[in-house]
């Protein structure tokens, strides 16, 4: 029994957090402000290049280890379920689009600093309440969940805390067109015959229906080509021929002479 990493997405992002915040508060103080935050509305320059890498890197920025141990308990339970489904290239983009996004809208029209993966979050938390659902419907849960946290984060967006409600409504409504885009991990089809020497029977795995007949043929003749040598020898020989082919040599005839008869005078 090993240790697995089993979503490389989720768990390099949430690794990079937690070492971002290490930093801050044991070696580099201010890295996180530097580097990992969005500027306002006001504060933003757009002649500054490091705005823009801002504008992504905010997500991985958190003020203290008790933020950041809220966020990261909902991308470990949740992340790992959406990177099984839709691939880790796929989550990574999804993760990277969502923080371009609310880092955008914060420096366009807010008037707080932004920095944490709230966003993330919940874009994780609509998405996975796409789980199992057709072109044409829209599942319950996506509905109970839209109710339930986001209609809280409206709610508390008229208190005036140090939270920013926008940047949860903006990553639920990425997560929700993610949902509706269903960009589904690709399966590889292929086809495997599984070959039985006892029944002669084959059966396949994956592919198409058309080639079962050829499967069936290979079978057949994998299974005559590999009979031992034994049973090939059972065959009946004709008498004067050997087991191996050959013909026997042809010896010389000799002519016995004839014996002279007396007649009678």
């Amino acid at each position: 029994m090993k240790i697995k990493y089993n979503a490389p997405t989720t768990l390099t992002f949430s690794f990079f957090c937690a070492l971002v915040v290490l930093l801050d508060q044991s070696l580099l103080h201010g890295l996180t402000r530097a580097f990992f935050t969005v500027p306002n509305a006001q504060a933003f320059d757009l002649l500054e290049p490091l705005n823009y890498l801002r504008l992504f890197t905010h997500i991985a920025g958190h003020a203290d280890w008790t933020h950041l141990m809220s966020n990261l308990a909902y991308i470990l339970l949740i992340g790992p379920i959406l990177e099984e489904t839709y691939g880790s290239l796929t989550m990574f983009l999804m993760i990277v689009v969502t923080g371009f996004v609310t880092g955008v809208l914060n420096a366009c029209f807010f008037t707080h600093p932004l920095l944490g993966a709230s966003g993330v979050v919940f874009m994780m938390i609509l998405l996975a309440s796409f789980t199992n659902h057709g072109k044409d419907d829209v599942p319950l849960t996506f509905i109970l969940i839209v109710i339930l946290y986001l209609g809280r984060e409206i709610q508390q967006a008229f208190k005036g805390d140090d939270i920013s409600q926008f940047a949860h409504l903006a990553g639920g409504l990425c997560g929700s067109l993610f949902g509706f885009f269903k960009p589904v991990k690709p399966l590889s089809r292929r086809f495997v015959p599984a070959v039985s020497h006892t029944g002669g029977s084959s059966r396949r795995t994956g592919g198409t229906d058309g080639g079962s007949v050829d499967s069936k043929r290979a079978t057949i003749n994998l299974s005559q080509s590999r009979k031992p040598a034994a049973d090939r020898q059972k065959a009946p020989q004709r008498q004067g021929v050997p087991s191996d082919g050959a013909r026997p040599s042809r010896q010389p005839s000799v002519k016995q002479p004839r014996r002279a008869t007396k007649r009678p005078d």
